[in-house]
Formats: C-alpha cells, sequence, structure tokens
C-alpha cells in the first residue's frame, strides 16, 4: 500500500530501455491535526497565564534563599554588632515604629468595609399563575386590539424567545378581560415582595426591626405611598431605617440597588441591608399593534427577588458571598441610547414600552465601556499585558490589520450572570466574551424557566448555579445586568465557601430537568 504521506521520485535511467522505472519514496513530516494545535495553543497560552500570575513569587522565591543562607551563616559577633547599631539608634526605631502603628491605626479606621451577602431569595409564583403558549395567544385574541398581523408577530417572537411553557403572569392577567387597576397593581407587587422577603427572613432567622436600610427597585410601577412604604408597614421596621425607592432605572436596577447599598453600609456600621428587586406588569401590558412595543409583553414575566447584605464582622462565617466590585457604565448622554428603551404611547393612545432595532448595538456599546473600566479590576496580568501590547501595537502599526485582543474573562471569573433579557442579548455576548455554551446556561435557563423578570433575572440565574452544586470557594462570580438610559452595570462576587442552595428555592423541584434542549 502506497504512503499518503511519501513523495514518488522516479529515476531517469533505464527508462528508455522498457525496463521498470525504480520508485523512491521520501516520507513527509505528518501535519498535526487542527484540534491538536488548538489544544496546544490552549495549553501555551494557560502556561504563560500561570507564570505571568505567580512571576512575583518564582522571582522572590531564590532571594528568600539567598537571604536564609546568608542568615545561617551569620556568626555571634555579626549578631552582637547588629544588636549594638539597634541600641544607637534606638530614637529612631521608636520614631519608626509609632509612625507604623499610627498609620496601620488609621488604616484600619478608615478602610472600606467588606458587605457580606448573608442570604437571598427569589420569588416563585403559584403553578396556576403559568402562562403556556396557547393560554398566551388565547388571551391576546380575546383582550385588547390586536389585529391578525400583531397576533402573529406575538406568536413568533414567543416561539423565537427561549421562553418555556412555564413562565408567570401576574394574576390580573389571567382575567378575561384583564383586571387593569391600581388594587391589582398593589396586589401584585405585593404577593412578590412579600414572597421572597418573608423565605428570607425565615431562612436567615433575622428580626425585621435588625434591618437598618432598605433599597426597593421596580422601573414601571411607583405608587404613592412607595413600594419601600409598604414593606415597612408590612414588617413594621424600625422609625430610623433609611428606606430608598429607585424607579424607572430598567433592568439593570437590581445591581443599581447593590451600590447604594453598599455605599450605604460603608456610613452606618453594624447593620444589615435589604435590597428587593421586582417589576410590574399589571398596569404596564401594551394592547395595541406598534410592534416594537408588542415584544416586551412577549418576554417579561412575573418575578423578584431580596437579597440581605451586612457589614458585620460576624457574618462573615455564615455568609455566602463578598461583594468585591461594583462598576456602573450610563451611556444616556447619547440620544439614540436614551431612547432605544423607551416608555411612550402609539398614535392610538396606548401606553407600552418601545424596543429600538438599535438595542443590541448599544448594549453591545454598553459593555465595551464597562469591561474596560472592569477589566483591570479582575482580569490577569497576563491578560493585561496582552491587551496592552495589542493596543500600542494597533496603534504604531495603523495599516496593519490586526485585530483587536479580547481578554479572556474566564481567567478572572468562573460563573457568569447575564440578564435573561432576550436571547439575542444572551448569543451576543456569548459570542463576545467568547464564552462556552456552560457559561451562558444559567442564563438560557433561567430565561426558559422564568422569562425576563427584569432586575431579578441575574439572581434566579445564580440560584439556578446554586442548585446545580458548581460554587466552590473562593469562586467568582460576574453579573451583568442591561436596562434603559441606557446602562450597563456589573457586580462581582466571590464565594466564601462551597455554596448550598438555600430552602425553597426557585429551582428546588425543576433542577433536576435543566438543561433543557432549546431550538434553534
Amino acid at each position: 500500500m502506497t504512503d499518503p504521506n511519501a513523495v514518488n521520485i522516479t529515476a531517469g535511467a533505464g527508462a528508455g530501455a522498457g525496463g521498470t522505472i525504480p520508485v523512491i519514496q521520501i516520507r513527509q513530516p505528518r501535519r498535526l491535526p487542527d484540534f491538536l494545535l488548538s489544544v496546544n495553543l490552549k495549553y501555551v497560552k494557560l502556561g504563560y497565564h500561570y507564570l505571568m500570575t505567580h512571576l512575583l513569587t518564582l522571582c522572590l522565591v531564590p532571594l528568600m534563599a539567598v537571604t536564609l543562607v546568608q542568615a545561617a551563616q551569620m556568626d555571634y559577633q555579626d549578631l552582637h554588632n547588629m544588636y549594638r547599631n539597634l541600641l544607637y539608634n534606638l530614637v529612631s526605631i521608636v520614631v519608626f515604629s509609632a509612625i507604623l502603628v499610627f498609620g496601620f491605626t488609621l488604616y484600619i479606621m478608615t478602610r472600606p468595609r467588606s458587605v457580606f451577602l448573608v442570604d437571598y431569595s427569589c420569588y416563585r409564583p403559584p403553578v396556576e399563575l403559568q402562562v403556556p403558549y396557547k393560554k398566551f395567544m388565547d388571551h391576546s385574541r380575546l383582550t385588547g386590539d390586536f389585529d391578525d398581523s400583531s397576533l402573529d408577530f406575538q406568536r413568533k417572537i414567543l416561539e423565537r424567545s427561549g421562553l418555556g411553557e412555564e413562565t408567570y403572569l401576574p394574576e390580573a392577567m389571567h382575567n378575561v378581560p384583564p383586571t387593569i387597576n391600581m388594587a391589582s397593581a398593589r396586589a401584585e407587587a405585593e404577593q412578590v415582595m412579600f414572597g421572597c422577603l418573608d423565605n428570607l427572613f425565615q431562612n436567615t432567622k433575622i428580626n425585621p426591626k435588625d434591618i437598618g436600610i432598605l433599597v426597593v427597585n421596580c422601573s414601571l410601577f411607583n405608587p404613592t405611598p412607595s413600594l419601600s412604604a409598604m414593606i415597612v408597614n408590612k414588617y413594621k421596621l424600625r422609625g430610623n431605617v433609611r428606606s430608598f425607592n429607585l424607579g424607572g432605572m430598567g433592568c439593570s436596577a437590581g445591581v443599581i440597588a447593590v451600590d447604594l447599598a453598599k455605599d450605604m453600609l460603608q456610613v452606618h456600621r453594624n447593620t444589615y441591608a435589604v435590597v428587593v428587586s421586582t417589576e410590574n406588569i399589571t398596569q404596564n401590558w401594551y394592547f395595541g399593534n406598534k410592534k416594537s412595543m408588542l415584544i416586551p409583553n412577549c418576554l417579561f414575566r412575573v418575578g423578584g427577588a431580596a437579597i440581605l447584605l451586612s457589614n458585620k464582622s460576624a457574618d462573615k462565617r455564615r455568609a455566602k458571598y463578598k461583594l468585591v466590585h461594583v462598576v456602573r457604565t450610563h451611556k444616556g448622554a447619547d440620544n439614540t441610547a436614551f431612547r432605544c428603551v423607551y416608555q411612550e404611547q402609539d398614535v392610538t393612545g396606548k401606553t407600552g414600552v418601545s424596543l429600538s432595532k438599535d438595542l443590541m448595538a448599544i448594549a453591545g456599546g454598553a459593555l465595551k465601556t464597562n469591561i474596560t473600566t472592569l477589566g483591570p479590576l479582575v482580569l490577569p496580568i497576563s491578560e493585561q499585558l496582552l491587551f496592552f501590547a495589542t493596543l500600542v501595537t494597533r496603534k504604531l502599526l495603523k495599516n496593519a490589520k490586526i485585530k483587536p485582543y479580547i481578554p479572556d474573562f474566564k481567567l478572572a471569573f468562573e460563573h457568569f450572570c447575564i440578564h435573561a433579557g432576550g436571547r439575542a442579548v444572551i448569543d451576543e455576548l456569548e459570542k463576545n466574551l467568547q464564552l462556552s455554551p456552560v457559561h451562558v446556561e444559567a442564563s438560557r435557563m433561567t430565561l426558559h424557566r422564568f422569562g425576563n423578570t427584569s432586575s431579578s433575572s441575574i439572581w434566579y440565574e445564580l440560584a439556578y448555579t446554586e442548585a446545580k452544586g458548581r460554587i466552590r470557594k473562593g469562586n467568582r462570580v460576574w453579573q451583568i445586568a442591561f436596562g434603559s438610559g441606557f446602562k450597563c452595570n456589573s457586580a462581582v462576587w466571590k464565594a466564601l465557601r462551597n455554596v448550598k442552595p438555600s430552602p425553597n428555592s426557585p429551582w428546588e423541584d425543576c433542577v433536576h430537568r435543566y438543561p433543557v434542549e432549546l431550538p434553534n
């Protein structure tokens, strides 16, 4: 059998005499398959990453070894001379020590206090509020003034959205016609907020009167008294509680609320902060026929989360995570970004939220700005050097076609909680950040099981990862959220222990069914 990697060379002698032509076979070196090349490059990059990460240690070890050897060679006379020198410079040593102690004390008193995430709870609505595709379309035909084109548009969006058959709508939307009034909207808010808060207080054994800071965010429903006042009234919080109510800040308001609570915990010491993130659907359903305003009907569903934060050192032992960084990006100065998610009335006077066709491009720009700030805070030095070298090369060689280097954020984070705003959002981040399917699994499965629950979606995703038993001590979690304005906000958490799901987790009786296969 002829070797496919051999080259045949025919000899000229004897060819004209009708004899056989001798054939010399010279073997060529075999080319490595592409997958082996990619594996080799992967390990080269990993080796480079570990080398740069531990470079300081590798440099210090020989220096410490030399110092120890020299110290071992010192005799009694050398030690005696060192002691006499210290006595002669006693005043200098005392002054230096006093300055050192004063500086250390000042640092301890003024350093930022650590913020711990003791626990959190996500609301899971009762099963009777589930809305399968067929029920959604049947109600759409029976309610509102939807024409055939709008109904067909909603059906297509629903089928391609990534939502499953078990998402939830508020009780008012299950009625025919829907009960759209203030009482129903308040009932939805109470059901969601009190549901997750009851579970949070039960799991943590915290007395509500110990809460010193309360931050509530809900973008589209802002009654008087406020949602935060409703919580104060329900749980009889103390009179000097610092309460805040954030409205109109979109799906990224959950990270903003955490950032506000963090700042308040730096001022008010030895206390607890509760953050409640939710959205209200009852009074914000769109009954018109403008296509860009029908999309939220197909994506948004009932959900909410309550998060307990603490600055007490004693809570570190039982806390799940420590807050490491919060990075907020606001693109509202640009008119296109400002109007890409916009609440308005259509030509018939019906109110809804319009989503611009430029939304994904704007979200990509906001993400780029956000990770430019976040990158130096979290990326290992190896990735920062590669990014800087590529940037300098692109500046010096302007005509060269050198692609910008995208840092490998998988070296900085073990888990990603990408806001489940829609299938396109998750796809775009998976592509731009070069993530693998397992990194976006929590986001896709949350979208499938619960839909877009607005600012609380990142907590359902974290609960999914916990329910799968994937979070180990020291793991870093990146929560990324996008919202109207236009904003991109990031929160980075570090696991303080191997994290187990809390009782009454939203995934408690269904996580064994996930991940599910999603249609293309």
